[in-house]
């Protein structure tokens, strides 16, 4: 399996209910998705193959669209043909890295 990364945020624009509540429900579209993932405050980064994570993408935007009347997308990708284990080897080397 070639391994992609795209790290992305998803906000709902214009909802009456509350921002953190809608997103979450992305948030759980994603951890439920099966593909490894890692959520920090700026962004919710997932990896597999780039058709499999594009669809729990697109999943997880529809939930906020279901809630929202408009939406925003931000996408940032790594693309590493030939790869596994991508998100988990980089979280392993930053942790490695001396502070300071």
């Amino acid at each position: 399996m070639s391994a992609v990364l795209i790290a992305f945020s998803v906000t709902p624009l214009g909802a009456v209910e509350s921002v953190s509540e809608i997103v979450s429900e992305a948030i759980r579209v994603v951890r439920t998705s099966g593909l490894p993932n890692r959520t920090d405050p700026m962004s919710t980064t997932i990896e597999g193959e780039w058709d499999e994570v594009m669809a729990v993408i697109k999943r997880a935007v529809d939930v906020v669209a279901a809630k929202a009347p408009r939406v925003s997308l931000s996408l940032k990708a790594d693309i590493a043909p030939g790869e596994t284990g991508v998100l988990q080897a980089r979280i392993e080397h930053i942790a490695g890295l001396p502070e300071g």
